[in-house]
């Protein structure tokens, strides 16, 4: 499967009111067809998905599917804070998004530079990756790993 690396900020994207209640629908059932979305807000068909095509073009939303990691085998899910040297912040950052276990990095303020989601199957291979991987990383001078027991919401929608 293709890895894709987030794109930079850019420029805000003008959303009308119509964009606007695509989404809304989108984030309860990203599976909604083209049709049930244009019935439910009175407009053609053709429309949503000219729409629809024009905010993924524009990079506005992705459709994806969001698997339950423990459903699908990875039964080690962690955060990771990283304090990493602050002219290798990039750098730190960009290896991290290239690694199959990491599946979230963000560039942050406060005590942490940096923090990771990862999955990983097992406590041992979570080792592992924080011994082999995390240590391998010229620039990161400091880690602390939090290991989710639960998740109780996760949400990819903001719009309500």
């Amino acid at each position: 499967m293709p890895r894709t690396r987030a794109r930079r900020r850019t420029r805000a994207h003008a959303l009308d009111e119509l964009d606007y209640k695509i989404l809304l629908r989108l984030q309860v059932n990203g599976r909604e067809s083209n049709a049930e979305i244009a019935r439910s807000l009175d407009v053609s068909e053709g429309t949503i998905r000219r729409r629809i095509k024009r905010l993924v073009d524009d990079d506005v939303v992705h459709v994806t599917a969001v698997p339950n990691p423990w459903k699908i085998g990875f039964e080690a899910v962690a955060l990771i804070g990283l304090q990493v040297e602050l002219d290798k912040m990039d750098q730190v950052a960009n290896k991290l998004a290239d690694m199959k276990e990491v599946h979230f990095v963000a560039l942050t303020t406060g005590t942490y530079d940096i923090f990771v989601w990862v999955m990983v199957p097992s406590a041992e291979d979570l080792g592992n990756f924080i011994k082999s991987k995390l240590a391998g990383i010229s620039g990161v001078t400091r880690s602390e790993t939090f290991i989710n027991l639960e998740i109780r919401k996760r949400t990819f929608g903001w719009l309500s």
